[in-house]
């Protein structure tokens, strides 16, 4: 009698689409509302984006239980931080947290591909991509998730961001105003949505700025 053997995987994709766009002055980072697994839909209100310190956001696809262990890993290292430093870590420094983090795991990674935004010392808009074992790169703009292939491309096409090769080095940071991102971060999931089955239902934004942060809904399709 042959030996068959489970087809079980410690991972799973929950589906999901993040962007973030940072400004002169603003950060705007921005989520869908739809968990998925394969062609069911598990939960249509459930947020991808959590606020790690004063200002610094993270919106997370991929493995929703692995992003949620991720998340109390660095909520319990900011606390360790708060406690021992007396303030809130910077979003820079936040965004050298979840590298380490996510390659002290690099063997069995966090399946989690994540977005960091927030305003730097200078309050300045930032926005940090990752891949899953802790790369990362400061950036004007990005997206992470099912639609992102869909949603890049368009980014690249309205932004423009510098080549990092240029000399003097130039800000990453959009020219766009706050309203102006907020729009274009509305026309990329409403679009991504038309195409991507795992992005859907609600679009949750995020706004840091001086005046601290705000949140936006907006109603997506939901087939």
């Amino acid at each position: 009698m042959p030996i068959e053997h489970a087809n079980w995987s410690p991972y799973d994709n929950n589906g999901g689409t993040c962007v973030a766009v940072a400004g002169a002055d603003y950060c705007v980072i921005a989520a869908d509302t739809r968990m998925s697994t394969g062609y069911n839909i598990l939960t249509r209100d459930y947020s991808k984006i959590v606020q790690l310190a004063e200002k610094s956001v993270m919106a997370s696809s991929g493995f929703q239980a692995d992003v949620r262990a991720l998340q109390k890993v660095l909520a319990a290292r900011h606390l360790i931080y708060q406690h021992q430093l007396n303030k809130q870590m910077s979003c820079p420094a936040m965004a050298q947290l979840l590298s380490n983090t996510l390659y002290y795991k690099r063997f069995f990674p966090y399946y989690a591909f994540n977005v960091l935004a927030g305003l730097d010392s200078e309050g300045k808009g930032c926005v940090f991509t990752y891949d899953a074992v802790g790369s990362y790169e400061r950036v004007g703009y990005s997206s992470q998730g099912s639609g992102s292939t869909l949603i890049m491309p368009f980014l690249d096409n309205q932004l423009k961001s510098p080549s990092p090769l240029l000399l003097p080095a130039r800000d990453a940071v959009t020219p766009l105003s706050e309203a102006e991102a907020i729009d274009l971060v509305k026309t990329c999931f409403a679009s991504a949505t038309e195409r991507d089955i795992y992005t859907g239902d609600k679009l949750e934004i995020v706004i840091l700025n001086a005046n601290g942060i705000r949140r936006e809904y907006m109603e997506l399709r939901k087939d």
